[in-house]
């Protein structure tokens, strides 16, 4: 008989439980942050990439060449993107919970967006112990 174990929807690391991984990513000098289908697709990418589940994406353009805002919304939590095409410039953040690596999908987004810059600062959420 094979043993069936509940998801874990806690992270743990270095003896530290906690309830999620919660990353802001600064992107500058890249390309794509006015280019919606693009973006759309850049960002369906991380997701499947990092192993979370896509529950549903909206995005807004504000106007042609005029910056993207939007969010996934992901079953471990979510994935958001702003974009200032006018000053080449993007912040995202990605948060998932449980057993997801948020880092996985750093790739994608280097391939995608090609930022001369990219800047990621992460944050525990919800330390339990």
């Amino acid at each position: 008989m094979v043993e069936q174990t509940e998801k874990e929807y806690c992270g743990v690391s270095g003896g530290m439980r906690f309830a999620g991984s919660h990353l802001l990513i600064e992107l500058w000098d890249g390309e794509n942050f006015c280019n919606l289908p693009e973006i759309d697709r850049i960002l369906r990418q991380a997701v499947a990439d990092c192993g979370a589940t896509l529950l549903s994406m909206n995005l807004h353009e504000f106007s042609p060449h005029g910056g993207v805002s939007g969010v996934g919304m992901l079953a471990e939590s979510h994935i958001t993107i702003h974009t200032w095409p006018e000053y080449n410039y993007a912040a995202m953040d990605l948060f998932v919970c449980g057993t997801v690596d948020p880092y996985l999908a750093v790739p994608a987004l280097k391939e995608g967006f090609e930022p001369g810059n990219i800047q990621i600062t992460e944050v525990k959420r919800g330390i339990l112990q």
